[in-house]
C-alpha cells in the first residue's frame, strides 16, 4: 500500500545535493534550473553539443516560461553545468537523474534505446565509483521496465547488484510544457518508488519543500500512475467533447452543460468510482448510457468513447465468467447479488447477469444476499428478475454459511460485508474470487484474487 507523509512528518531538506541529470530536454532542463534554484550542485548530461553549450552560457534548449533566467542565475551561482559525457557527472554526483526521451514506435510500443543506453553508460561508471549512487527514473516508462530493462542495464555494465551496491527509484514527473517550472513547484503530487526505504527517504527529501502529497510506493505502481493520470486526462477531453457535440446535436449548450458538471465535486470531481472494481449496473447507468448512444446515432453523431462504455462493461463480466470457467464448471457461492451492497435493486446487476452465464454453463449456485428477499420484490424489480432469472428463488439460500458450504468457488459480489464472517472457515482447496476489490478482506485460508485490480 502506498506510504503519504504528512507535511509535518516530512524529513528536513538537505541544504546541498549532488545531482547529475541525463537529458536535457523538457523534463531535464526544468529540473535542472528548479534544483539548482534550490542550492542544488547540478550537473547536466546529453549527447547533443549544442545543448550542452546553450546550458554552459546559461541559455535554455527549450522554450519554456521562467526557465531561461533560472538557468542563467544557477550558472552564474554556480550552481549548474553541463557535459556531454556520463563519467564526470557520475563520479561527481550522488543521485543521477534519467530524464530522456521514451518515444513511440510504429505499433505504439515504446522506443526504450535512450534509457538502455543511459543506463549503461551509467553502470560503466559505476564499476569504478566506491560511494553508493541512488539512479531515478524520471522518464515515462511502462510497469516493468526498471526490473526488466534498467536495473539489468546497470547491474551488466557495473558489475554491482542493486539494492547492496546502489539504489534505483522511480519518480514520475507530472509537468506540462509551457508551466513546467510552475508545476515543479506546485505539483499535484509526489510518487517516490523503490524496494528500499533509505533510498526513497533520500530522494524524499530532494521534494521536502514543495506542497502537495508526498506518496511511496513500489516501483511499479510508480510506473503506472503517470499512465494512469495520462489516460484519464485524454479520457476526459474526449469525453468533454463528446458531450458537447451531442449537446449542440440534441439542442443544449455543451458548455454550460459541462459548467454545470463541473459544480459536482462529490461525484463527478471526486474520487467517486475511480475505485477498481466489478461492472456497472443497476436501473440508472445502463439505461442512461443505452439512451444517449443512441441519441447519437440517431442523428449520426459519432461519440466512440461513449459508445465504448457498454462495450467495456460487458468485458468486465465475461472476465469474470472465464475466471470461473477456468476452474471446471465448478460449484459456486455467490455472496452478495444486488447491483450494489446496501440495496435489494436486482435491475440490471452484473452479478445477476453473471450468474446467467454461469447456470448456461453447467455451474450449480447458490446465492446469499442479505438484503434480497424475494417476497419483498415488487414493480420492475420482480419483473426484472421474472424475466432474467426466474429461478432465482430455488437458487437462493438463508445465509452465508449454506452459500460457501460445499462450494468449489466463493464469489464476492456486491460487498465484502455479505461475506458475514465466513471467510476465516473456509477450506484451503476453495477460492474466493473478489468482484469488489476490498480494501480490506478477513484473513481465509482458501486461495483468494481480486478480479480487476
Amino acid at each position: 500500500m502506498p506510504k503519504m507523509l504528512p507535511h509535518g512528518a516530512r524529513p528536513l531538506p538537505i541544504l546541498t545535493m549532488r545531482l547529475s541529470i541525463f537529458g536535457l530536454g523538457y523534463v531535464g532542463t526544468v529540473l535542472a534550473g528548479c534544483f539548482a534554484k534550490a542550492g542544488h550542485q547540478v550537473i547536466g548530461v546529453d549527447p547533443e553539443p549544442g545543448k550542452v553549450e546553450l546550458i554552459n552560457g546559461g541559455r535554455s534548449p527549450i522554450v519554456e516560461a521562467e526557465i531561461e533566467d533560472l538557468l542563467r542565475e544557477a550558472v552564474a551561482n554556480g550552481q549548474l553545468r553541463a557535459t556531454g559525457g556520463a563519467r564526470e557527472a557520475v563520479l561527481q554526483s550522488d543521485i543521477s537523474l534519467l530524464c530522456v526521451g521514451t518515444p513511440s514506435k510504429a505499433g505504439g510500443e515504446l522506443d526504450l534505446t535512450f534509457v538502455r543506453r543511459v543506463s549503461q553508460d551509467i553502470g560503466a561508471v559505476l564499476r569504478e565509483k566506491t560511494e553508493r549512487h541512488v539512479v531515478v527514473v524520471r522518464s515515462t516508462v511502462l510497469p516493468g521496465t526498471i526490473d526488466e530493462v534498467v536495473i539489468p542495464a546497470l547491474e551488466a555494465a557495473s558489475g554491482k547488484k542493486c539494492g547492496p551496491d546502489f539504489g534505483v527509484v522511480m519518480n514520475p514527473e507530472f509537468m506540462r510544457e509551457s508551466s513546467a517550472v510552475r508545476d515543479f513547484y506546485q505539483p499535484p503530487k509526489t510518487v517516490i518508488g523503490s524496494s528500499r526505504a533509505e533510498d526513497a527517504a533520500l530522494i524524499a527529501q530532494l521534494y521536502a519543500a514543495l506542497p502537495g502529497p508526498l506518496i511511496q510506493t513500489s516501483v511499479r505502481s510508480a510506473e503506472m500512475v503517470k499512465y494512469a493520470d495520462n489516460l484519464w486526462h485524454a479520457a476526459k477531453v474526449t469525453f468533454a467533447n463528446e458531450i458537447g457535440i451531442l449537446a449542440k446535436t440534441l439542442g443544449a449548450d455543451g458548455r454550460e452543460v459541462m459548467e454545470i458538471f463541473c459544480q459536482d465535486a462529490k461525484l463527478n470531481l471526486s474520487p467517486a468510482y475511480l475505485r477498481p472494481g466489478f461492472a456497472y449496473g443497476g436501473s440508472c447507468l445502463p439505461k442512461d448510457v443505452r439512451a444517449m448512444t443512441w441519441a447519437g446515432r440517431s442523428r449520426e453523431v459519432e461519440v466512440p468513447l461513449l459508445a465504448s462504455l457498454a462495450v467495456s462493461n460487458e468485458t468486465q463480466i465475461r472476465r469474470a465468467l472465464q475466471a470461473i470457467i477456468a476452474q471446471g464448471r465448478p460449484r459456486v457461492g455467490v455472496l452478495g447479488f444486488a447491483f450494489k451492497g446496501g440495496t435489494d435493486d436486482l435491475r440490471e446487476s452484473p452479478i445477476v447477469t453473471l450468474t446467467e452465464l454461469l447456470l448456461g454453463k453447467g455451474c450449480e449456485l447458490r446465492l446469499y444476499d442479505p438484503y434480497v428477499n424475494t417476497a419483498r420484490l415488487v414493480g420492475s424489480n420482480r419483473r426484472y428478475i421474472e424475466g432474467h432469472l426466474p429461478h432465482l428463488e430455488r437458487l437462493m439460500v438463508g445465509s452465508a454459511a449454506e452459500a460457501v458450504a460445499g462450494a468449489e468457488v466463493i464469489l464476492l459480489g456486491n460487498s465484502a460485508a455479505a461475506a458475514s464472517g465466513v471467510l476465516a472457515g473456509l477450506r484451503a482447496e476453495q477460492r474466493v474470487l473478489d468482484l469488489t476489490s476490498a480494501t480490506s478482506i478477513p484473513p481465509t485460508p482458501a486461495r483468494y484474487e481480486r478480479i480487476a485490480s
